[in-house]
């Protein structure tokens, strides 16, 4: 909980742009913005990137069907992508589009050409299976009855003289890799896969297409007859947003990944295709890879023939940023699949953030501005041996334990284990007899300790809900928690009697 030297680089993987986005992503860019937000807390050197995967045939279809070009089908549905930023209230210091020719462009072919320069790429004729939903060739193996598991179609076959990348070459190193946690996969189950994916046999990947088939993406350098395979140029994102091309400062600087954020449905494509190719081109592998699940709704899969894709647009302007970001921490597992609905999202609002959170802060200042005029009460006893700080220091440490192997849902329980906790104490305690007896050094006693306790809850919840933690810090005129970048070390410095609270409009509305 102090100031260091570290650096610390996480990225959410790049959504791609065939489609508007939906719950699916917000909850990676969400789970990455935490995991940013609390390295920053703990005094790293933090950068978080996020961005649009905007290449490919699927992309290039999809635009077809709308009557669009495929540079005004992504223009738009990437600048929504984009809007996320504060529609979430993400922390990320950087957005980068495959598109863009000055910045992600030229890491590519600096990527395609010390593939080639090490003897990694080569060209032979090719007939497979390729799913135009995975944009990626696919083998027998991979199908379920014929179809591929994923989109529940069948694959079509393609035939095509490609540039291929030696996969299988590093197939040995990346195992190893991975079995020895210099690359961490989150959780163990995926590791597990990815290991038993590999020891089945690795073959060399098509990483080109024709161009005459495939127009929309990079074309090969030295080869304008090919355009590279969009999941290898997409890969590069994370090297060539950093300044690759250009061996920049910020590339020196944050290069390896500490962690990849990233759906169960690509981790393929992180845990073994990535490492492959830093390998080949000898850059530094990342250090751990996150996979979360998918999000069904009602126990279904989210599809637009079914007509139930939730939007968190429209998610957030019905219920608020704050509420989205804990039910999704909360309520989805985070490195498993999880259900959503509008009945437990209500519910939680209510329970958890209505009765729960909002009902706690406002029943302490109200309290405060009734007995105290509104000014934290002075006391004459130690504040470290108030009865209520052991339940501070335990939500303190389970909070780090949890936050450390990535489990938002544990660690947002232990912060309401101590809100549930502080609901007690005022019960056992009853100020409003204390004060209806004028027993007022008592009666300070235990305001004291419930705004202590407010003072903590603004700083554990900030990583999660930072507006609302934000709104009990002007609610006690923490003014450390209101700077631009706050750090962790200050939860710990007492309220300061005499400071006069500014009681705001409720935090959550109960819905009706």
């Amino acid at each position: 909980m102090r100031e260091n030297n570290k650096k610390f680089y996480i990225t959410s993987s790049i959504v791609y742009t065939n489609a508007p986005v939906h719950i699916g992503f917000a909850l990676e860019v969400i789970q990455a913005d935490v995991i940013a937000r609390y390295h920053r807390l703990l005094g790293e050197d933090t950068f978080f990137l996020t961005g649009t995967d905007e290449h490919g045939a699927k992309i290039a279809k999809a635009a077809r069907e709308q009557g669009k070009t495929p540079e005004e089908f992504t223009e738009e549905l990437s600048k929504k992508a984009k809007d996320l930023k504060g529609v979430l209230n993400l922390s990320n210091d950087d957005f980068i589009r495959t598109t863009d020719q000055k910045r992600h462009w030229p890491g590519v072919k600096k990527v395609w050409l010390k593939l080639k320069e090490n003897g990694d790429i080569y060209k032979k004729k090719y007939k497979g299976f390729y799913c135009v939903g995975c944009e990626a060739f696919v083998t027998e193996k991979d199908l379920v009855n014929g179809k591929c598991p994923i989109h529940k179609e069948v694959p079509e076959i393609v035939e095509e003289e490609n540039y291929f990348f030696r996969l299988s070459k590093y197939s040995k190193q990346v195992e190893k890799a991975i079995k020895e946690n210099e690359i961490k996969i989150i959780p163990e189950a995926r590791k597990n896969e990815i290991l038993s994916f590999i020891r089945q046999g690795i073959e060399d990947v098509s990483c080109s297409r024709l161009r005459e088939n495939l127009k929309w993406g990079i074309p090969v350098p030295g080869d304008d007859t090919q355009t590279i395979y969009v999941w290898l140029e997409a890969l590069v994102n994370y090297i060539s947003a950093l300044g690759y091309a250009q061996d920049g400062g910020r590339f020196k600087k944050y290069w390896p990944a500490d962690v990849h954020c990233v759906g169960k449905d690509i981790f393929r494509f992180h845990s073994l295709l990535w490492p492959a190719m830093l390998l080949s081109i000898n850059l530094p592998l990342p250090k751990a890879i996150l996979v979360h699940g998918f999000i069904t709704v009602n126990g279904q899969k989210m599809s637009k023939s079914l007509g139930n894709v939730i939007d968190p647009f429209e998610l957030v302007k019905k219920y608020g940023t704050d509420a989205v970001r804990y039910f999704l921490l909360r309520e989805i597992p985070p490195t498993e699949d999880g259900d959503f609905t509008y009945e437990k999202f209500e519910g939680r609002y209510n329970s958890d953030l209505a009765s729960g959170l909002g009902n706690l802060v406002a029943r302490v200042l109200t309290m405060v501005e009734k007995y105290c005029d509104g000014k934290v009460p002075k006391i004459d006893k130690d504040p470290d041996t108030h009865p209520l700080m052991i339940g501070e220091k335990k939500a303190w440490k389970d909070l780090d334990k949890h936050l450390v192997n990535y489990q938002f849902n544990e660690a947002l329980s232990s912060i309401w284990r101590f809100i549930t906790e502080a609901d007690k104490y005022i019960e056992e305690s009853k100020p409003w007899q204390l004060a209806k007896e004028g027993k007022t050094e008592e009666l300070n006693w235990v305001l004291y300790g419930l705004l202590d306790v407010l003072h903590q809850i603004a700083w554990q919840t900030y990583i999660f809900m930072p507006d609302t933690a934000l709104e009990i810090a002007k609610a006690l005129e923490i003014k450390k928690l209101l700077v631009k970048n706050p750090n962790y070390k200050d939860s710990w410095t007492n309220i300061k009697p005499g400071t006069k609270i500014k009681k705001g409009k409720p935090l959550f509305s109960r819905l009706e």
